[in-house]
This record gives structure tokens, sequence and C-alpha cells, in this order.
């Protein structure tokens, strides 16, 4: 019968002998096992005592150590560069965003590289976005090899330009209005990966627009919706910045894309701001998206078709306005496009006609006596009543 001993807590065998001396192999090898891990260690990692993954990177593994198991780099470095930090274009147009990648020391053998191309929108680069998942970057198209695939609005108009070693430029085609923002470019290697952005603008035209009930009736969304109507989107800050260093001035607050309100000023006066106040942006912060109302600054980029003036011996009320450009093979143009055809395209006609949005307007680029006023514009007619006679202009 077993019987335990007091004293020294000895487990015996019925043969009066201790448990640990009748297993001394079992024991022997317990003792022997971190001598033959640590070996194990050794020889795979050989002789310099580094682990070799077998993407060609080499790291130290110092699991012993702090034992959080960190790893330390030991080899070539992956760098990833663009030659241009932003790229502007036109809207319809293609564009080519720079991205190139390469390693040091060289490398002279094919590498398996994954390319991942995200996007953040204009609006939310500044980080004023409404909430933390609405400033997410967003996918654009991911690459391995041969093999790709593109998301969302930007499927089948992506490409990599890859016209040499290195090259993962995005090449995007039939650029949209809210295709602007920053880039960024991923090479993943392995535990290496490396990014850098690119930012993309459109050339364009800011313009304010109000209600036809007057000012200060849009709320956020409101503004979205009328910039969308009229062929645009709502300006970026630095869309609204950029418009007054080349002259905007305009006395009323208005909607931006990143729900602040804002107004340019270059002639500092009473009523806008103060005549003791610099030239600049005059700014009420972030305002309640839902209950403040303002008026809005629309951003538009250059169109695909043409805007042009109807000649016809007649004038028109609005609805016969809007049947004569259909009956042309066109149709009523928009204020956007309008803009942005006297901005980018130089129309010039000092004949008031119809727009879409019931407002009669004309643009000047080449200011004369009985065409407004010294500087050039798309003067307007306001909104007048649509029995009233005018011309018409025309997109198509």
């Amino acid at each position: 019968m077993a019987e335990r001993q007091t004293g020294k807590s000895l487990t015996t065998t019925s043969h009066g002998m201790p448990r640990w001396l009748r297993c001394p192999t079992a024991i022997m090898l317990g003792a022997l096992r971190p001598l033959l891990v640590a070996v194990a260690s050794l020889q795979l990692r050989g002789a310099s005592g580094v682990l070799p993954y077998n993407n060609g990177f080499y790291y130290q593994d110092i699991n012993n150590g702090n034992g959080n198991g960190e790893i330390f780099f030991n080899g070539v470095r992956l760098h990833v560069e663009s030659p241009e930090p932003s790229v502007s274009a036109t809207r319809g147009s293609s564009v080519t965003l720079p991205c190139h990648y390469h390693y040091e020391p060289e490398l002279h053998t094919p590498r398996r590289t994954r390319i991942k191309w995200s996007w953040l929108p204009s609006h939310h680069v500044d980080g004023s976005a409404s909430s933390p998942a609405a400033s997410r970057e967003t996918e654009v198209m991911v690459a391995m090899g041969n093999r790709h695939r593109s998301y969302g609005s930007f499927r089948g108009r992506v490409r990599l330009r890859r016209s040499s070693p290195g090259d993962m430029s995005l090449v995007i085609n039939e650029l949209h209005l809210n295709d602007t923002g920053r880039y960024r470019c991923e090479v993943i290697d392995g535990l290496e990966d490396e990014s850098v952005t690119v930012e993309l603008e459109l050339r364009g035209v800011v313009f304010p627009y109000y209600s036809q009930k007057g000012r200060y009736h849009f709320n956020f969304a409101g503004a979205q919706q009328t910039c969308r109507d009229q062929d645009a989107t709502l300006a970026t800050f630095e869309q609204l910045f950029a418009a007054w260093e080349e002259g905007l001035d305009w006395c009323n607050a208005g909607w931006l894309a990143d729900g602040t309100v804002q107004y340019p000023i270059t002639a500092p006066r009473e009523g806008c701001g103060g005549v003791d106040l610099e030239p600049g942006l005059r700014s009420y912060g972030q305002r309640h998206r839902l209950l403040h109302r303002y008026d809005a600054f629309c951003f538009s980029a250059s169109v695909k078709g043409t805007v042009y003036f109807l000649i016809h011996p007649s004038k028109f009320n609005f609805t016969e306005a809007v049947q004569a450009c259909v009956s042309d093979g066109g149709r009523i143009a928009k204020l956007g496009q309008v803009y942005a055809a006297w901005r980018l395209m130089g129309l010039d006609r000092c004949d008031a006609g119809w727009l879409a949005d019931g407002s009669v307007r004309y643009p000047i680029t080449k200011p004369r006596t009985n065409c407004g006023l010294e500087e050039p514009g798309v003067r307007s007619f306001g909104f007048p009543p649509h029995h009233q006679k005018f011309g018409v202009y025309c997109y198509r």
C-alpha cells in the first residue's frame, strides 16, 4: 500500500521507491527540452542567427528578450515615392497619378508585391467629416501580379500604368466631378508596407448660388442638391480659396463641402465683416447641417458637350425656351455648364438667355460697352416671371 511520508512530502510507490526515481527517462527529457528547442532554433536560424522569410527579407526574432514577439528588420528596404504630390486635370479626361517603388539595395529577382490604391474624397481630407466612418479611405483598386480588381464608381475606369519596373501609377479614365481628393498608393511586400499620397484636383470654376426665393434658403443637404441640379458639386475650402485668390468677391455666406459656412471678400467693406478686416475668407465655422440655412458655393468643371446661344428670329418664354433646345437636338443649359463654358472655353455672348433653373443670364469674357460691368463674369437678370421673353442657352 502506498504511504505518504511527512516532512519531505515525497510520493512513494508500493516498492517504497519515490516515483521520480522510477521514471528517469521522462525526467531527463523534460530537463533537456529547453536545450533541444534552442538547438532546433539555431538550426533554423543558421550561422547568422537570423530567420530567413520566403519573401527575401530578413528579420530577427527576439522572443527571449521581452517576450513580446518583437521583430527587427535587418535587410533590404522598400521605398515608395511620387514625383508629383498633386495633379490637376479636366473633367471627362484621363489622368495619371504617379507612384513608383524600388528597393535598397537593388534586387534583381522578381518580387511578389501587392498594390493597393485608396481614396479620401476632397471634402474629408481636412478631417472635418461628420463621422469617423465618413472620413475613412475607400478602396479604388488592388493588384497582385497580373490580377487586379477595381471598386465602386472606379470599376472599369482605372488601371496601373506599369511603364517600367516599379511603376504602379494609377490611370483614371473619364474623370468625374467628385473624383477629387487624396489618393494613397500602398505597396505591400511581406511584412513591409510603404505608401505615398497624391492629391487630385479638377480645373474648374466656383460660383455662388442662391434660391429663387432669395438668399439663405438652403440647409446643407439642400445646398448639395442644388449644386448637383446645376451640374456641379459643393465647392471645397481649397476651391473657394483658389477662387478668392483669383478675385472672387461675394458678401453672402454659403455652404462648403466640409459643412462650414464661409464667403470670400477681396474688397473689405461694411456689412461684409467690416473695413478693419483684411481681405480673405470670412468663416462662420461648422454650422448645424439641418437647421441652419445659407446660400451655396458650387464648383463646376469642364463639360464634354457644347454650350451655345440658340440663334432664333423670336424670343421665348421659359416653356418655349425648354422646347426650343429639345427641337434643336439638345437641352436647356444648366448654370454650372454655362460657368464652365465661360471660364474654361471662353464662351462670350452679350445676349440674355434662359437657363434650366429659371434664371436669365449671359457670359462675358471680354467686357465692353452695353454688356454689363467692367469685369468678366456671368451676368444675371435673376429669376424673372416665366412668361417674359428672352433668348435661351442650350447644351448639346
